[in-house]
C-alpha cells in the first residue's frame, strides 16, 4: 500500500471516539480496533470512516456474544452440551453465591484447626449415593478414566482389554482409542462390533493385561444381531484372572430414569458395582444434574491409590466444583432429586406446558407472525438414554415478513438469546426445557424483534 494511503487509516483515538460508549472494557475495544485497522495495512484500498466503523462494530458484537450468558434453551434436549449441559439446582447456586463471595474450609480442619483434607465431605457422601467402598472426584469424567488408566497401566502390564462395540466417540470429536493411547495404554480390541462373547474376554487375558474396560453405549444403541455379555459376567472373569474391571459409565444416572416420564432404564454406578465392578467413573453434570467433574466410585484401596497418584493434583477440582457438587448430592440422598431442573423437566405435565404455551400465544397476538401450539419431542440429550422421547408442547412460530433461518438468527442475537429449531416449515420453541421464569423474557424478545 502506497503511503498516501497509509495515512487515510484513520487514528485508534479516532475511531474510538466515532464508536461511543460500549458494554465491553475499554483495553478490549482498544485491542479490536488496533487489529481490525492493521488489518487496512494489507488492503489494497481503505474504506471510509463509516465501512471501518461497521466492520468494528461488527467485530465487537461477535465477541460480545461470545461471552457465557444465560439462554432460552427451547431445543427440547434437557442435557445439552452445546449450552451447558445439566442447569444447577437452585440450592447449589445458593451454595456457589455463599462459597464464592467469602472465605471457606476447602482444605481446613474446623475440628482441630490445621490443614484438613480436600472434599472429605463430598467424597463421604459420594460413596453412600453410589453404595461404595470409597469415592473421589476430578474435573471432568475424561480425566477420570485418563487417570485409572495412568495409574493401572505400568510396564509390563500395559494392555487394556475392550470390546470392539465399545470403541465410541464422545463429545468435542474425543474418542476411547485416543484416551487410551494418551494415557500410555495399549488397546487390545476383543469381539466385533456387534457381537463380543465371554470367551472373546478369556482370550484376550495375558500377562500384560493391566484391566478390562468396559465402556457403557450411552450415546447410541444397536439392534438386531446383538449380543455382548454382562458386567457380573465380565467381573467374575476378571476376579478369576486377577485384573481389574473398570466401567466408564458416562452419563452418570443415580436414579431410576424408568420412573422419569417412561424413560429407558440406565445403569447406576451402585448397580454395576453390585455386579462386580472394581471401580466406575461417571459425568457429574449429565443426569446427576450437578457441575462438571468425573466421579469415581469403588474399592477404597484402589481409589485412595488413585488419589496418591501426583497426576490426581492435576486434575482436582476447585471449591466452586466441590460446593455445587456437594449440594447437588445432598439432594439426591436427601431424596429432593425433583428439585434438580434436569429431573424436573423431564416430569412436567402436559397440562402445564400447554397452559403456558397458551399464554404466550396469546401474549404475542397482533404481531407480523403466526403463533400456534405443536407437539414436541424432547430428548435427554448429552449422550444419554438415546431411545427415550418425551413428548412435549412447543410455540410454533412463522413469520410473515421474514425467513424462518434470519428469524431463527435474530433470536440467536436478541437479549437473553433465544435458541429453537426449524422443523415443517416453523419455528419451534420447546418449552420442556424453557424456565417458567423465562416466559416473559422469551416473549419480549419475540415482540422485540416482530415490531
Amino acid at each position: 500500500m502506497k503511503p498516501a494511503s497509509l495515512r487515510s487509516i484513520p487514528a485508534v483515538e479516532k475511531v474510538l471516539q466515532a464508536l461511543g460508549t460500549h458494554d465491553l472494557s475499554r483495553p478490549v475495544v482498544v485491542a479490536v480496533v488496533r487489529r481490525e485497522l492493521a488489518a487496512l495495512r494489507s488492503s489494497r484500498k481503505v474504506p471510509g470512516l463509516d465501512t471501518v466503523l461497521a466492520r468494528i462494530r461488527h467485530s465487537l458484537e461477535f465477541l460480545r456474544r461470545a461471552r457465557i450468558q444465560p439462554v432460552v434453551n427451547g431445543t427440547g434436549i434437557l442435557v445439552h452440551t452445546n449450552l451447558g449441559r445439566s442447569p444447577l439446582a437452585p440450592a447449589a447456586v445458593e451454595t456457589l453465591t455463599a462459597i464464592g463471595s467469602s472465605y471457606n474450609n476447602v482444605e481446613y480442619d474446623l475440628s482441630d484447626g490445621e490443614r484438613g483434607k480436600r472434599a472429605s465431605y463430598l467424597e463421604h457422601n459420594l460413596a453412600i449415593l453410589c453404595r461404595a467402598e470409597a469415592a473421589t472426584v476430578v474435573n471432568n469424567n475424561a480425566a477420570a478414566l485418563v487417570l485409572i488408566l495412568r495409574h493401572l497401566c505400568a510396564a509390563p502390564k500395559c494392555d487394556v482389554v475392550i470390546s470392539r462395540g465399545e470403541l465410541v466417540q464422545i463429545g468435542g470429536e474425543f474418542r476411547i482409542p485416543d484416551i487410551l493411547e494418551a494415557s500410555g495404554a495399549r488397546l487390545r480390541e476383543v469381539g466385533t462390533t456387534n457381537k463380543t462373547l465371554i470367551c472373546d474376554y478369556e482370550k484376550a487375558i495375558r500377562r500384560e493385561t493391566a484391566l478390562v474396560l468396559k465402556v457403557h453405549r450411552s450415546n447410541f444403541f444397536m439392534e438386531g444381531f446383538v449380543e455382548s455379555p454382562p458386567t457380573e459376567q465380565i467381573a467374575a472373569l476378571a476376579r478369576r484372572k486377577r485384573v481389574p474391571l473398570v466401567e466408564d459409565l458416562g452419563s452418570g444416572a443415580v436414579t431410576e430414569t424408568e420412573k422419569l416420564a417412561g424413560l429407558e432404564h440406565e445403569p447406576t454406578p451402585a448397580e454395576v458395582l453390585r455386579h462386580g465392578a472394581d471401580l466406575v467413573c461417571f459425568s457429574g453434570d449429565k443426569l446427576l444434574g450437578g457441575p462438571q467433574a468425573g466421579i469415581i466410585a469403588g474399592n477404597a484401596r484402589r481409589v485412595a491409590a488413585l488419589k496418591r497418584e501426583p497426576f490426581f493434583r492435576a486434575l482436582r477440582c476447585d471449591k466452586l466444583i466441590l460446593s455445587a457438587l456437594q449440594t447437588t448430592v445432598d439432594l439426591h440422598l436427601k431424596g429432593d432429586s425433583l428439585d434438580i431442573p434436569v429431573l424436573s423437566m423431564s416430569g412436567i405435565s402436559m397440562d402445564e406446558l400447554r397452559t403456558r404455551a397458551e399464554h404466550i400465544v396469546i401474549a404475542l397476538a397482533g404481531l407480523p407472525l403466526k403463533a400456534g401450539i405443536g407437539a414436541g419431542r424432547a430428548q435427554m440429550g448429552g449422550g444419554t438414554l438415546p431411545r427415550s422421547v418425551i413428548p412435549s408442547v412447543t410455540v410454533d412460530l412463522t413469520p410473515e415478513k421474514v425467513a424462518l433461518p434470519e428469524f431463527a438468527k435474530r433470536l440467536r442475537e436478541s437479549v437473553p438469546p433465544v435458541i429453537g429449531y426449524i422443523s415443517g416449515g416453523r419455528f419451534k420453541l420447546d418449552l420442556r426445557t424453557i424456565f417458567p421464569r423465562q416466559d416473559q423474557d422469551l416473549v419480549r424478545a419475540i415482540r422485540l424483534l416482530s415490531l
